[in-house]
C-alpha cells in the first residue's frame, strides 16, 4: 500500500508517501523531491523538498518505487527507479481538470513505462475544492506502454489491475534501453545549462 500525506517533521513539512507491505510492516517512506510553485499550486511555501531520494522498495507485490505527483516530470527520477529495479511505480497525485493538457498525464506515464520497463500507476485525486476540481482518472500502463486499466473521470472508485512482472524482464527498456545506455556521457551533459 502506497498512501500520500502531510508529514511535519520538526519545523519541517514534506509531502510523503509511507510504503506498507501486505503483513502491515512500515518499509519506509518517500519525500516529494521537486516542488512546484504556479497558480493554485503554491507549495514552495508550506513543503520541503524531500532527502530520501528514489528509493524502491522489496514488497509482497514486487519492486516497488514511487513518484509523488510533480517527481513524475522529471525523467531523472523515473529513471533512476528503473536502475534501482522498480518493477512497478506508484505516481500519487492532485492532478485537476484543465492544469495540463487533455491526455499528458497518460501520455508522460505510457512513456516513462516504455522507456523504463516498468509499470506505472497513476492514482489522483478526485473531487472539488474551492478554485479546484480534482479530475479523478486514474490509470495503470504496462511496461509496453499500453493502458491496462482506467478509472473514470470525476467519480471515486477502487481501480484494480492484475499485473504480470514477467512482462518487465521482456520489455524493450530492460532488454534493449537500459543496457544500451552510455551513463559516461551524461554528467557532462546534464551540468550544462
Amino acid at each position: 500500500m502506497v498512501l500520500n500525506l502531510f508529514e511535519r517533521d520538526g519545523d519541517r513539512c514534506y509531502d510523503t508517501s509511507p510504503v506498507i507491505d501486505a503483513d502491515g510492516k512500515l518499509l519506509g517512506r518517500v519525500r516529494m523531491v521537486h516542488i512546484t510553485e504556479y497558480e493554485c499550486f503554491h507549495e514552495q511555501g508550506y513543503y520541503t523538498p524531500g532527502d530520501t531520494g528514489a528509493p524502491v522498495f522489496d514488497t509482497a507485490a514486487g519492486r516497488i518505487g514511487v513518484a509523488i505527483c510533480y517527481d513524475r516530470h522529471y525523467p531523472e527520477q523515473m529513471r533512476a527507479l528503473a536502475l534501482r529495479g522498480a518493477e512497478v511505480v506508484i505516481v500519487p497525485q492532485a492532478g485537476a481538470v484543465g492544469e495540463w493538457p487533455d491526455g499528458l498525464y497518460e501520455a508522460e506515464l505510457r512513456v516513462a513505462a516504455f522507456q523504463n520497463g516498468y509499470f506505472t500507476a497513476l492514482c489522483n485525486r478526485v473531487g472539488p475544492e474551492e478554485r479546484l476540481v480534482f479530475a479523478g482518472e486514474s490509470f495503470v500502463c504496462a511496461p509496453d506502454g499500453r493502458v491496462v486499466a482506467r478509472a473514470a473521470s470525476g467519480t471515486e472508485e477502487i481501480l484494480a489491475a492484475d499485473l504480470d512482472l514477467g512482462e518487465v524482464e521482456q520489455s524493450h527498456a530492460r532488454r534493449l534501453f537500459l543496457p544500451d545506455r552510455r551513463p559516461e556521457l551524461y554528467a557532462d551533459w546534464l551540468a550544462r545549462r
